[in-house]
């Protein structure tokens, strides 16, 4: 199979359109978020742009150009003064309105309100699975199976995902902190002997026995029965207040998680270590998650929804140069020293924070594309 067939197969027209729905509009209510902080303090806004690029549509109203670009790819929008606008003759503008004028905490406000936004719709996507489908809880109390192979001799013996193993060769499965791990100790101990082996499972008609002979080798190669287990999930059902404070822990409780995932990132990306993880996914990884996801059903894109906007929210925090975290960190500095940077090397400063977002972006690109080599 080649690289554009491994590509093809990983990704659905279907999956890479909602992707581009769910990252364009994430990007939009991000910076609609700037725009309202703006607008708020009386700042004026010159331009809004869903989409990067060739600008294809144009109007004007109250005072900002709305735009549509031709690339379905984010947007931006520029707030007057954040900028120091062009002369006749090239020069630079330095004179200070708009942006330029507000008081530290004003242009905190504004560069804080689109990561915030991205938040805010994390915390609503969440809340409101939670509040449809429950709440789910990890029981470790039994060994569930979570995939069967396809064409695995455990699907030609009749396993089935969902099935619950409750006993290998009429020994009661030991299962405990982890049933994963549990199960797998099990199953690798029963497997590793030749010969007759019987699995008791379980599911909605009852018990039943799974009789098998079986060989630890298949003409010298390691032979595999085919199943992989999952952790066991009750689901509890909330009212909205429950499925919102359930959702606020979530995020909560990821946030170690994602800074894990971005520290993860940056040691790879300047060791240049292009191994994949299971952390920060780019276009590619993201549309082939999306493409899954679409198979699944609503509630599914709407988990994908709020992941995206979880990630876009905290990596939009992080006090690097071009984004807002970054510049939030320019206007604290600023406050400090008791004077705001010049435009110039407030310039200098972003435009390498930018370089290094892009080359990063690319690192990420090439990481997943590099897997379908």
């Amino acid at each position: 199979m080649n690289f554009f067939q491994s590509i093809a197969q990983a990704l659905t027209p279907q999956g890479i359109l909602w992707t581009l729905l769910i990252i364009t509009l994430a990007t939009f209510m991000h910076e609609l978020a700037h725009y309202w902080g703006a607008r708020a303090q009386g700042v004026a806004v010159k331009s809004f742009s869903v989409g990067m690029g060739p600008i294809l549509l144009r109007r004007q109203w109250r005072g900002t150009e709305w735009r549509l670009s031709a690339l379905p790819i984010g947007g931006y929008v520029e707030i007057d003064g954040m900028a120091p606008d062009t002369l006749p003759g090239g020069r630079m503008d330095s004179a200070k309105h708009g942006f330029a004028r507000l008081p530290a905490w004003g242009k905190v406000a504004i560069l804080l309100a689109g990561p915030l936004m991205n938040l805010l719709l994390a915390y609503l996507l969440l809340g409101g699975n939670f509040w449809a489908n429950g709440v789910p809880r990890e029981l470790n109390t039994r060994a569930v199976i979570g995939q069967v192979v396809v064409g695995s001799k455990a699907e030609t013996l009749g396993f089935k995902a969902g099935d619950v193993v409750t006993a290998i060769d009429g020994q009661p499965v030991n299962v405990q902190r982890d049933p994963a791990q549990a199960d797998n100790d099990s199953v690798r101990k029963a497997l590793s002997v030749a010969g007759p082996h019987t699995f008791t499972v379980n599911d909605k008609a009852g018990n039943r026995t799974i009789p098998f002979t079986w060989k630890p080798t298949d003409n010298g190669k390691r032979a595999i029965l085919g199943i992989a287990y999952s952790p066991d999930v009750q689901i509890t059902r909330v009212g909205l207040g429950g499925a919102l404070a359930e959702s606020g822990r979530t995020i909560v409780n990821a946030v170690p998680q994602v800074l894990k995932a971005f520290g993860n990132l940056f040691s790879r990306f300047f060791t240049l270590n292009f191994s994949r993880d299971q952390g920060v996914a780019g276009p590619v990884g993201t549309s082939e998650i999306v493409s899954q996801a679409a198979k699944l059903g609503g509630w599914a894109l709407v988990l994908i929804g709020a992941t995206i906007n979880l990630s876009l929210g905290f990596f939009n925090l992080l006090p690097i140069p071009g984004l807002d975290g970054g510049r939030i960190l320019l206007v604290l500095v600023g406050a400090l020293r008791g004077r705001p940077l010049t435009f110039a090397q407030e310039s200098s400063i972003t435009t390498a924070g930018f370089a290094l977002v892009m080359l990063l972006s690319l690192f990420v690109v090439i990481r997943d594309l590099s897997r379908f080599f």
